[in-house]
Parts: structure tokens; sequence; C-alpha cells
């Protein structure tokens, strides 16, 4: 299979029409192999329109998800960004490309070590991963100029908040375990200016500030 244009057809026909415009985004789409962060026997269904099972209970979203989430945060390169929630690397490998620095957190420790593999493989360098409770964020690198969260939270996690930079963005689904709206936050004189954007589904942030185990 030609994934290479697999990949143009995935930002042409799923992510363009949908609104997706910001170059940096398409960009990132059109270099990062969606397919190598999918397991083997669904490989071949690696840019179809659709969330896929990457085992342990969670899932690679749908390219659409990743890209609107992506350009939620606004990046033009050499960000400092926490992820929360590394599930296969996809996004975390998106972000990469674009922003300076990714700290991705990822409870499930197999998961964890099996996208910092590939990762490794594929080359990325400037991206750090840490096994914890993500809800808690990651104070060591922070504060971040942007935070992004895979998974739904009954609401914003207040630690995430304490280490986003004045200025700063978080994007991240918000609402119960079987359907949330994709909000985004911008922290501005100690205030905070949220919108909603399309309304999704995750599987539930665990951990003290979220959904409980």
């Amino acid at each position: 299979m030609d994934y290479t244009r697999q990949r143009e057809l995935m930002v042409e026909s799923q992510l363009i029409p949908r609104g997706i415009t910001d170059p940096l985004v398409l960009k990132a789409f059109n270099r990062v192999p969606r397919e190598k962060f999918i397991p083997e026997h669904l490989q071949a269904s690696a840019y179809e329109d659709c969330a896929l099972p990457i085992g342990q209970g969670q899932t690679i979203s749908q390219p659409y998800m990743v890209a609107i989430m992506t350009q939620e945060l606004n990046l033009r390169g050499g960000e400092t960004i926490l992820e929360i929630g590394t599930g296969s690397g996809y996004q975390a490998a998106i972000l990469a490309e674009i922003g300076g620095k990714v700290i991705t957190a990822e409870r499930i420790e197999s998961l964890s070590k099996n996208a910092e593999e590939l990762i490794k493989k594929i080359g990325y360098k400037n991206i750090e991963f840490i096994v914890t409770d993500g809800t808690g964020g990651y104070k060591e690198f922070s504060p971040y100029d942007r935070v992004i969260v895979t998974a739904a939270c009954p609401a914003i996690p207040p630690p995430l908040l304490a280490q986003l930079k004045e200025g700063g963005r978080i994007v991240l689904p918000i609402g119960g375990q079987h359907q949330q709206i994709l909000t985004t936050i911008t922290k501005k004189e100690d205030k905070l200016i949220s919108h909603g954007t399309v309304p999704c589904v995750f599987v539930p942030l665990v951990g003290k500030f979220g959904f409980p185990v």
C-alpha cells in the first residue's frame, strides 16, 4: 500500500474540507507515518476517518480530531507543550513536527514504553516520555506554552492550569464519559477565556483530578 498517497488523501478529503487550514498542521499530517502507530493487523485502516484500538482499552483518535486539537493549540513553532495521554504516540509526533519540545505523560507504562521505542526509531528527539498520573500535570518542565489532553475530563484539572504560562492555551475534551465538547481555554491576565468547538467522544481521563479508576 502507498501510505504516502494515503496520507495525502487523508489531508485532502478529511482535514481541509472540515476547516483544517493551518499550513503547519497540514504539513505535519503529511509527514508523520500514522500507520506505524497502529497495530500491524489494522495498518490498512490507518488513514480511514475513524479512531482505532491500540490495546489496553485505549485508542488512536480519528485523524480529524487530532488535527482540530492541534490547530486549536495555535502553534507557531518552538513552543514547550505538555501532552496528557501519550497513547500510541501519534499526537506527540504531530506536535513534535511543529513545536520545540513535547513532554508527554501516560499512566499506562507499557503504552508509554511502546510509544517511546517507536518514536525513537522514527527519529524524533524533542519528545520526553513520562509515566505518571497526568491529571496532576508534570511540574518539572513547567510553565508550558501549551497543554493538550487526549482523554475526556469531567472538568479542567487545576494543576494543568497552574502549570500553563500566562497567555498559554489548553485544549481538552470536557464532559461526561460518553460525550464531551472539545474546549479551548486561554489564560490571560489570570482570567480564563473559553470556547467550545466540536462534540467528541474520548476515553476517560483517569486519576486524582479526572474520573475515578
